[in-house]
């Protein structure tokens, strides 16, 4: 049971490391099973269009189901559109926080893309397929080649032997596109290193608040949906009796709509008035009515978890 407890307690502390890893496996498995089961490269003049459509078209749909399930995505765009909610915000102050929100959720949202593309160059199915069909393919391997046409490089695919013959004085297809694999994924890791190096010398709090910061966050989530349960079990009870009874409605408080507003807007972070959350900025101002709650700070992306842990 000792065990299990501290796996547990493993797991919530690198929850993020590990849904990332899940997804970059899951996303992995997935493209073997395409180039393995699904994937037949025509070995015509459609390789070119074939073989770029299953490297790039799955890894498209890939980035539009991680901003999908991105929290920030929804908490962002939930309601922009009504007309109270454009009257309140100025276009440029709308414009430079989407702005500012999308470079994160972009990043998030590219690591089962990214995983998708990496990995089908490392098997290199996809494009030996699509770079056989290519005009530069042509004139590259057919310079050092004298039996060399557009009609045996579309074979080279489904041929292995013609293939080998083709690159005995060239850099395979095969061969380039793990070279491109590899190169793609030591830039994604130098780039998440520098970024994460970046936002974490960015933020505007320590190492260990920032720790107690998250645990807040964690838990004013679990505790909100308790009450949220129990609030709307509590209504709706009172609402079928009401009905089933035929009786008048005893007083019951519900959050008001511009309540539900105020603790829906995205967090700013503000040095003056340090708050973990919208709903302890909501209280602490007076039910979100004291000019304090009005004031914003500078967003930044280290503290994007206080969104997501709100909305998730």
């Amino acid at each position: 049971m000792n065990r299990l407890h501290k796996a547990l307690d493993f797991c919530i502390r690198h929850q993020t490391t590990l849904s990332y890893s899940i997804v970059s496996l899951l996303t992995a498995g997935s493209e073997h099973i395409f180039s393995s089961v699904v994937f037949k490269c025509p070995c015509n003049s459609d390789n070119m269009l074939y073989g770029s459509s299953f490297l790039l078209a799955p890894a498209f749909v890939l980035l539009l189901l991680g901003y999908m399930v991105s929290a920030r995505t929804w908490r962002l765009f939930t309601g922009t559109c009504s007309p109270e909610e454009h009257l309140q915000r100025s276009p440029r102050g709308t414009c430079a926080s989407f702005c500012q929100l999308l470079v994160p959720m972009t990043a998030k949202a590219s690591v089962a893309p990214l995983t998708w593309i990496a990995v089908a160059l490392l098997g290199a199915d996809f494009y030996e397929c699509a770079a056989s069909g290519s005009n530069l393919t042509v004139s590259s391997f057919c310079k050092v080649n004298e039996n060399c046409s557009q009609e045996m490089l579309f074979r080279m695919p489904c041929d292995k032997e013609l293939s080998a013959k083709i690159s005995s004085k060239w850099v395979s297809l095969q061969a380039q596109s793990q070279m491109i694999g590899w190169f793609l994924i030591a830039s994604i890791m130098t780039v998440s290193l520098i970024s994460t190096c970046v936002t974490r010398c960015c933020s505007p709090v320590s190492y260990l608040q920032l720790k107690f910061w998250k645990i807040y966050s964690k838990k004013e989530h679990e505790l909100f949906e308790i009450k949220a349960k129990e609030h709307a079990t509590k209504l709706a009870e009172r609402n079928t009796n009401c009905f089933f009874e035929a009786t008048d409605p005893a007083p019951f408080h519900t959050p008001s709509n511009e309540d539900w507003q105020k603790i829906s807007i995205l967090y700013t972070f503000n040095s003056q008035e340090q708050y973990y959350s919208m709903i302890h900025k909501y209280v602490n101002t007076n039910r979100g009515n004291s000019t304090k709650f009005e004031e914003e700070g500078q967003d930044l992306t280290v503290l994007a978890f206080v969104d997501e842990a709100q909305t998730s």
